[in-house]
């Protein structure tokens, strides 16, 4: 039948044979979802359809997680519009403050996110579940509403590039220095509106956490998705939590490809991305000397336990730099538990950093870690642009986990190497 993964997923969801590349098609959704900065949009546009029920109250997750706890009066009658709907419509999967988390590290831990689905999402950013094999792309409040109502969006079947990085990573190295890798050579719309396939053995060897911090950031080149096919790693994973069935989708054996590109692991050291845009990245051998006022670990790319337990690693038995603000926040109220658990949160007390509850927060400006004029910010998160963790004249840097937490404890922007 010669398709890749998502053009597989979508025929199957639109009840064809096959789909190729540009076809216009409507399929069933497996979930759509929404946060307290868009869904309250769609709840309004879905008010106008003229339908009282929503299409499954159990395929609808609705996450308040971007203002919240609640910054001001206005976040606040945001968060009410969707906790009101929620309770209106039975939604099933409606996570209030203190059992909610960031909407992309908390889907997959609960099992609602599963390979061969398909997943929209009032976010950009929910292409991340394309790490275990699912067709997830972010829509419009709009389309949002549509699907609510109908249980399912209409798609342009994208074409696929498929992406191999060969060989072993170096130290330090992860999914997000591989995807900044691949973003700094293609550009931030070099995949534009494609499907990223991501494979080879340096894939293979990621944890999930780190495939998920991956595939968050497909986006950030442009991408309709970003796809890794499901292996022993992804179902042992998702099959102890799925809260349904599912089927794995991998793509055939001559499946056509608009483009494929392969990258050796060895050549990848920890990546930076200088201001403004991701793909203006570094090696971190060659970022020359970055001061900065403050670091944040955490949001939907690199909040999980894996990044605590790397910063964890890092800064245990050390300060942070006083001319350094640290903050981490965990991407979910289980990811929380943990780091307390297993004394993460006391290293992290122990460095002088703070610790939040779980919220996308600075990662967009939001709270929890604004930036002032001149000021410069490393990041864990996704983006970079101008403007996007405080003040227009501030500059924000992105990294993995593990240089963020050398670079708080030197006071500019380091390796891991250098304070270990």
């Amino acid at each position: 039948m010669n398709m890749t993964i998502a053009e597989k997923i979508l025929a199957r969801h639109a009840g064809l044979d096959s789909v190729r590349p540009g076809e216009l098609v409507n399929a069933r959704v497996d979930l759509v979802l929404g946060n307290d900065i868009t869904a309250p949009f769609a709840i309004q546009e879905f008010r106008k359809i003229g339908v009282d029920k929503v299409f499954d109250r159990g395929r609808i997750a609705l996450v308040p997680d971007h203002f919240t706890p609640n910054k001001d009066i206005k976040s606040a009658e945001q968060s009410k519009l969707l906790r009101e709907f929620a309770r209106e419509q039975e939604i099933t999967y409606y996570y209030e403050v203190g059992r909610m988390g960031i909407e992309h590290a908390l889907l997959p831990e609960e099992g609602l996110t599963l390979p061969g689905e398909i997943i929209i999402g009032a976010d950009s950013h929910t292409c991340t579940y394309g790490a275990v094999g699912a067709l997830a792309t972010g829509v419009g409040s709009t389309d949002m509403a549509a699907a609510m109502a109908l249980g399912e969006a209409w798609f342009k079947v994208p074409s696929t590039m498929r992406i191999t990085i060969r060989g072993e990573l170096q130290p330090w190295v992860s999914g997000k220095d591989l995807i900044l890798y691949i973003i700094g050579k293609i550009g931030v719309d070099g995949a534009r509106y494609r499907s990223m396939e991501f494979e080879g053995s340096a894939v293979s060897g990621l944890s999930v956490d780190s495939r998920l911090s991956m595939c968050n950031m497909a986006i950030e080149a442009g991408a309709k998705c970003g796809i890794i096919a499901p292996d022993e790693t992804t179902l042992a994973y998702v099959t102890p939590r799925a809260k349904r069935e599912f089927t794995p989708v991998y793509a055939d054996r001559d499946a056509e490809y608009e483009a494929e590109i392969i990258y050796n692991a060895a050549d990848i050291e920890p990546q930076v991305a200088f201001p403004h845009l991701p793909e203006n990245t570094r090696p971190i051998s060659g970022v020359g000397e970055v001061r900065l006022d403050q670091v944040v670990i955490g949001s939907c790319t690199n909040g999980r336990m894996e990044d605590l337990r790397i910063a964890a690693s890092i800064l245990k038995g050390k300060k942070v730099h006083r001319d350094v603000r640290l903050i981490i926040i965990p991407g979910t109220q289980d990811i929380y538990r943990q780091a307390m658990h297993e004394g993460l949160v006391d290293i992290f007390l122990d460095a002088h950093a703070v610790f939040s509850t779980p919220t996308c927060g600075p990662c967009l400006g939001g709270h929890m870690g604004i930036l002032a004029a001149g000021e410069k910010g490393l990041a864990t998160t996704n983006r970079n642009f101008v403007g996007r963790m405080g003040h227009p004249k501030s500059e924000v840097y992105l990294s993995n986990p593990a240089v963020a937490a050398a670079s708080a404890v030197t006071g500019k922007i380091s390796s891991p190497e250098e304070v270990r």
